[in-house]
């Protein structure tokens, strides 16, 4: 790769963080990791729903197949545990990135 490029590529990543930066980080304040614990319990509960609910179907079903409403339950919870998952990696990313302000 040629050294002009490396230096605009070096230079999109110090932009972006800054932009973002700028951006996130006054919607919080310092952040600890017992301001993130909620976050953290809230994410574990759900994976638990989701696995007892799959679990539960399982030693359940007559046949050994899950019904549609089965399926519709399952659904409805692996769609909240997913979508807490990824944003608390969109928050760990923004902390690895330091896009946001942490304190010990």
């Amino acid at each position: 790769m040629a050294t002009e490029n490396r230096r605009l590529l070096i230079a999109i990543d110090s932009e972006i963080r800054e932009i973002n930066r700028q951006t996130i980080n006054p919607l919080f304040e310092e952040l600890r990791l017992s301001d993130l614990t909620p976050v953290i319990e809230m994410v574990a509960k759900a994976r638990a729903g989701y696995l007892r609910a799959l679990y539960d179907i399982a030693r359940q079903a007559p046949d050994g197949q899950p019904s549609e409403s089965d399926i519709e339950r399952l659904t409805d919870l692996r769609l909240v545990y997913e979508e807490l998952v990824k944003g608390t990696q969109a928050l760990e990313t923004a902390i690895e990135r330091e896009y946001l302000d942490v304190s010990r």
